[in-house]
């Protein structure tokens, strides 16, 4: 008569295990409840039975202690599986106690017998056994109960008690089998709600997450489209008076005064440069903002050195004071979209030079490596800022997750950058040393 429904075995197994938890503090606690009853019980028998007071006191300090024993035995390791056997044995004791009392006093008229269906209550309806375990202990109750009565010398006399008390005996073990029985399908029907609920508040806290990472990529598109409207604008309406700049200052450079008065030739050449600067930035702009949907996209063979300078460009006002150095292989042609991965750049240079600007750094400084490891380059961007606490490391790449304070961030760029590096069959990875240094790290494939 055990749990009859058709479940999954691995729930049904989680099920016995935290059973076994619930079983072994019942078990204890009602082991100590049952010694203080017993102990109580004394002064009945003074009562009662006066001139039986100190053997029935003896009788019944002997039962805790072989109780507390056993119950001792159930916190070991080879007690504890055993617990759902073990607790019907030690409520065996006290159901011994009480049968020999029935014998030494008045049979089956004696009032004792109550003190029997106190333990096949206690263990059919307030601790959660199986219903085995009641039917075993209910047989073996009742059992003691009639060896009690029957050896009794005035057993004969006694019969119509006997068969009144057997009756309610049998009565209040089929009671305790009846709610033994539902009140373990009810926990089983109670734990299986929990584990479903458990279940879909899992799938819940992933479909945010989802749904999180797709408004991150959605506002992340509306900002790029609207930036890259305003670069193809500003390629448009800059480069034509660049140009004309560009070829003013190549004609003033022709001229003969030019190149006798050299103070005047190095304000054109700055001049010039300053123009192709900006010439730069705008094509960098475009790069970087281009964002062709799914249907259109493809990706293409770019530098890496190439995709960096980009993004310095891009950052360059954010990165003022700051020491940056690097060390790229010759050979940096990966594999991918170069407009996404600008995107990665800049957002990890721009939150190394926002973690330096927190700190007063004799010498800020952000390093750029990329190493080979077999057909993916590992590109490493370090700085020597404060760090990262470890509390929050394993949180960084989580949508809208943020230190910064508010309105300086919503906490979207290294959640998409995270997105921008797995669709390149990558990982994007943070270390850090609080208080010493911030390292992330990425890889892209090798070109094809």
């Amino acid at each position: 008569m055990a749990l009859q429904f058709t479940v999954d075995n691995a729930l049904y197994h989680s099920y016995t295990d935290a059973l076994s938890e619930v079983r072994y503090t019942i078990s204890r606690s009602g082991a100590y409840t049952c010694c203080s009853l017993v102990l109580l019980g004394a002064g009945l028998d003074y009562y009662l039975y006066p001139h039986e007071f100190l053997r029935f006191t003896l009788a019944r300090i002997l039962c805790c202690a072989l109780i507390l024993c056993l119950v001792a035995m159930l916190g070991t390791k080879w007690g504890r599986p055993k617990v759902q056997w073990l607790t019907p044995v030690w409520l065996l004791f006290p159901q011994i106690m009480i049968a020999w009392m029935i014998y030494v006093t008045d049979g089956s008229s004696s009032i004792y017998y109550i003190g029997l269906t106190f333990a096949i209550y206690a263990l059919g309806i307030v601790m959660a056994f199986g219903v085995w375990q009641n039917v075993i202990f209910g047989i073996l109750t009742f059992s003691l109960y009639i060896a009690a009565c029957i050896f009794h010398p005035d057993w004969v006399e006694m019969r119509s008690d006997f068969i009144a008390h057997s009756l309610f005996l049998v009565m209040s073990i089929a009671i305790s089998m009846f709610f033994s029985f539902y009140n373990e399908r009810a926990r089983f029907m109670l734990f299986r709600l929990k584990a479903e609920v458990a279940e879909k508040n899992t799938q819940l806290e992933i479909t945010n997450q989802n749904l999180a990472e797709i408004k991150g990529q959605m506002l992340q598109q509306e900002k790029m489209a609207s930036i890259g409207t305003l670069a193809a604008g500003l390629l448009h309406e800059v480069n034509n008076p660049v140009n004309y700049c560009l070829m003013a200052v190549g004609v003033a450079m022709e001229d003969p005064m030019v190149k006798t008065n050299e103070p005047l030739k190095e304000c054109l050449v700055d001049a010039q440069h300053g123009m192709q600067r900006i010439q730069h930035i705008v094509s960098d702009l475009k790069i970087f903002a281009y964002r062709p949907s799914e249907t259109e996209r493809s990706e293409a063979d770019f530098m890496l050195e190439r995709a960096v300078n980009s993004s310095l460009r891009l950052v360059g006002h954010e990165t003022k004071g700051i020491t940056i150095t690097r060390d790229i292989p010759q050979d940096s042609l990966v594999h991918g979209d170069e407009a996404a991965v600008v995107g990665v750049l800049i957002n990890l240079f721009s939150n190394a030079a926002l973690a330096l600007r927190k700190v007063s750094r004799t010498q800020p400084a952000i390093h750029v490596s990329a190493v080979w490891h077999a057909d993916r380059l590992r590109v490493t961007v370090q700085d020597n800022g404060p760090g990262i606490a470890p509390e929050n490391l394993s949180r960084v790449f989580e949508p809208f997750f943020t230190t910064r304070a508010v309105g300086q961030g919503l906490g979207l760029g290294l959640s998409i950058s995270y997105g921008v590096i797995a669709r390149h069959g990558g990982t994007l990875r943070a270390e850090s040393a609080m208080g010493e240094w911030t390292r992330m790290i990425f890889d892209l494939p090798r070109a094809t």
